[in-house]
């Protein structure tokens, strides 16, 4: 029986670095020569998920934004993106508080110059090139499914009561939060791209290591999280699988006899 496996990446495929073990090169072609399907499923939006470094290694789909974006042997299968005006007054209210946040839709990044480290801008800038846009100046454009905001040591609370309204956040590991519409998540991405291809959730597995994951781990009927991820990520699977450089989607696949 086909399966459907989902993977979140960073942290899970490769590592801060983006170097992926060559025993997770190994297992993906090998679940993929095993008729099974592969899908990313990332925080990251489609726009910041580079499909050179990941999409050969077998991957029939992908689940982005925290279950916001849904994309199937290349074809969009759903998109869910903020209302224009909505994410104008969130990014007028941020501005306010003199936040450092990052609006993330399908198709590119808004930052403004001067609200991050110059290190981490300019990293942004070469890793997206004319995909990375100012918030300044693009209000009328925007396009946004979900967006991720630094803690604050003044506000942080005000803050936090503004976006819950709206928006379930996740708290990450970076000083950061990862604010997605309520009513997306991983899970609610996963449940869509399924029941679009017609899989069973008894066939569905996930792999994370991360708060955002956590949603996913839960959902699918068999969750591994990684043997180096967060503690809260182990508490919510199923199976805990060894560190990612220690062959740990391997050993995971493995332990399911998916490979």
């Amino acid at each position: 029986m086909k399966k459907a496996v989902f993977f979140d990446i960073d942290g899970t495929l490769w590592d801060n670095k983006q170097q992926i073990p060559d025993s997770t090169r190994k297992a993906l072609l090998q679940l993929k020569k095993n008729g099974h399907y592969l899908f990313i499923c990332s925080g990251r939006t489609r726009v910041f998920i580079p499909d050179e470094a990941l999409m050969p290694l077998g991957f029939d789909g992908i689940v982005a934004g925290c279950g916001t974006y849904g994309e199937f042997q290349g074809k969009t299968e759903f998109y869910h993106k903020i209302e224009l005006e909505q994410i104008k007054k969130d990014s007028e209210y941020l501005n306010k508080l003199k936040a450092a946040y990052i609006l993330e839709g399908r198709y590119a990044l808004y930052i403004d110059e001067g609200r991050f480290e110059d290190e981490f801008y300019n990293e942004m800038q070469k890793t997206l090139g004319d995909n990375l846009l100012r918030v300044t100046g693009n209000e009328n454009q925007f396009e946004v499914s979900k967006f991720c905001v630094n803690y604050m040591q003044e506000h942080q609370k005000e803050l936090e009561q503004e976006l819950e309204k709206r928006y379930d956040i996740i708290h990450r590991d970076g000083g950061f939060m990862e604010i997605v519409p309520k009513g997306f998540n991983k899970a609610t991405g996963i449940q869509q791209m399924c029941e679009i291809l017609g899989i069973a959730h008894e066939d569905t597995y996930a792999f994370g290591d991360s708060t955002n994951d956590l949603d996913m781990l839960k959902y699918v009927a068999h969750s591994v999280a990684m043997g180096d991820g967060m503690q809260q990520a182990k508490d919510a699977a199923e199976y805990v699988t060894t560190p990612l450089w220690e062959d740990g989607i391997y050993n995971g696949l493995k332990h399911y006899g998916l490979i």
